[in-house]
Formats: C-alpha cells, structure tokens, sequence
C-alpha cells in the first residue's frame, strides 16, 4: 500500500490543521490539501485546473478553495521560475504575484513558495517503492544525498537534494535546465543549428521539454542546414503528444527518431547533471518521461549516460530512477511546509 495516498476528489475531508499546497506550471495548476498534524504527508482533494483557463495564479487559487469549501490558513506554493525576492514570474506563463499580496488576500498566516522541481526534490524522502521505476543501479530509494532531480515536461527543471534520513534533508533549487545545449554527433549538430537560427541560442530546456519534441522532430525533417524558408514538411510543429503515441506505436519513422533522439540528449544531461553535483542517485521526474519507460530503456539514455570520458566508471556506481508519483510537487510542497515549521 502506498503510505503517501492521493485522494482525487473535489470534496475536502475534515483536516485538523489543514493546509494548501499548489505546484503552478507553465501548463496545469495543481492544488491540493495536506493535514499539518498528520503523522505522515498526504494529499486530499486534488484538482488540476488549466493555467489558461484563469488570469492569474489567485484567481486559480480562489477558485480551487471555493470549490472545497475550507479556508487554510497556511499554503506552500511551488512555482515554474527562480524564486528570489517579493516579486515572482512565471517563465512559461504570464503569471506574476507578490508574495505578500497574494498572502495577504488569500488570508494565509504563513505562504512558503518555492521552486517547482525543488518542490519535486523534496517529494524524493517520502516516496514509497511503488513511487518510482528504477532503471539502473540500486533499485532502493535513495537514504542519503547528493541526488539529482531533474525532468521534462513544460520546460526542464534540476534540482539538487542533500542530506539523509538522520540529520535531515535541504535542497538546493536551481536553474540548471537553461545551461548551454552541448550536441554529439551531425545529427545534433544540425539540431542545434536549425534551434540556433530560431532563438539565437539553444539551451536543454529548449529541447528537453514538450515543445522541445516538436521542435527536434522539425529539425530533423527539415532538408536544409542554412537559414532560410523552411520546406513545406518541416513548417509545421507537430503536437508533442502525438510525437509520442506515433513513435510508441511504431510505425512513424519520423516520431520514432525523435523520440530517440530525446531519449540520447536527457542521457548526456542527466550524466553531465550528476558529475557536476556528485550524486550518488539521479531521479528523472517530470510529466513526459513515464509515458515511455520503456523505450527509454531500450533508447541510447544509459550509453549517453556514462559517455563521459574517465568518469564513465563513477556514473555507473550512479543508481538511476524515474518518479511515477502522480503529484510529486504536491507531495514536495507538503514535506517542505512542515520542513519549514
């Protein structure tokens, strides 16, 4: 049984000392509710509402606390962008708030905010086995730091946690998705041309992310190598979705390439985020990676892993997991609320 259950129902159970948690992305915001006074993190009332459905985070958070009828007097929020200061703005959302205005008018005693995939860094101590999918190394959850967090969905998130179980845990929220985009091989080479001559410049978030599948799927049809008109085939973005269900079913050439392709790029990433943070584990999150557990395993992501010179033979003493908690930034906001108590 998973200790840490999501209860997805709109109705809010009677709490002791109840409190909101929400992890705002640059596609869905997510809210729930987590008891203060239980024993263990849990989740009650989960709703996930579209971010473009709402003129702002408060709006969405008024929303959502109207529907369940209870007034909690104490939130944590995780957020898609750096947190520094008062004033905060989304990086994939025309959304900004200020902590104190947004405290103030939701009524909360004590509002923590923090980074999106700092939130999932948190969620990583309270995970259960059945949480995650181990692909290389020891299969057990990691009981000790550094561990590497990071993970697509709208755009790249890393994090860092550090600690273990007896003296505690933190995290170190960063911006590690944005670094420069090193490619391997033509075929990256010409991915990176064809990002550079559209953005100027091409990070791995740029290609580690939803957008970012159809972006190297464009890429990788597009005949040319030089600026210019783009033929008529590699013009059109696909869906990033369709990307995915093409190249698990099989017969899209095109799909199976990117999707491949992807897979090779969050290997290099993933190997060159655990050196520089000398983890011991890396856990893949993010809302597109466990749609494709499989093909990922049988892709290029373990070779570009340990492609890394002299250190290849550190990288494989290096335990590698994907999270399929289905809310782990809420399950983080919740353990960073009572780490902050």
């Amino acid at each position: 049984m998973n200790p840490h259950p999501v209860t997805a129902t709109a109705a809010a159970p009677a709490l002791q000392r109840p409190a909101l948690v929400a992890d705002i992305g640059g596609t869905n915001a997510r809210f729930a509710l987590t008891d203060l006074a239980a024993p263990r993190p849990a989740l009650h009332a989960v709703q996930n509402l579209p971010c473009g459905g709402y003129a702002s985070l408060q709006h969405a958070a008024e929303a959502y606390l109207a529907g369940i009828g209870v007034a909690p007097v104490q939130a944590a929020i995780a957020v898609a962008c750096p947190v520094d200061g008062d004033a905060i703005r989304l990086t994939n959302r025309a959304w900004a708030f200020s902590r104190r205005e947004l405290q103030a008018v939701l009524g909360f005693e004590r509002l923590e905010v923090l980074n999106d995939f700092g939130a999932v860094a948190w969620s990583v101590p309270a995970l259960a086995p059945g949480d995650v999918v181990p692909l290389h190394g020891d299969p057990a959850l990691p009981t000790r730091g550094p561990v590497s967090v990071l993970g697509p969905g709208t755009g790249l998130g890393v994090a860092l946690l550090v600690g273990d179980a007896r003296r505690g845990w933190q995290v170190v929220e960063t911006e590690g998705g944005h670094v420069s985009f090193a490619p391997i091989g033509e075929e990256e080479q010409k991915i990176q041309r064809w990002m550079n001559q559209r953005f100027g410049r091409t990070s791995n978030e740029r290609l580690l992310c939803g957008a970012g599948l159809s972006h190297i799927e464009a890429a990788l049809r597009d005949p040319g190598t030089g600026p210019g008109p783009l033929g008529e085939r590699a013009s059109v973005l696909r869906d990033p979705a369709a990307i995915v269900e093409a190249a698990l079913e099989g017969h899209d050439l095109d799909a199976r390439r990117t999707l491949a392709r992807f897979c090779a790029v969050l290997g290099s990433v993933a190997g060159d985020t655990a050196l520089i943070h000398g983890a011991k584990s890396v856990m893949i999150a993010g809302g597109i990676v466990p749609r494709f557990i499989p093909f990922l395993q049988a892709s290029a992501f373990r070779e570009r892993f340990l492609a890394k010179g002299r250190f290849a033979a550190y990288l494989e003493k290096v335990s590698l997991h994907v999270i399929t908690h289905p809310q782990p930034g809420l399950l983080g906001a919740a353990c960073a609320l009572r780490a902050a108590e």
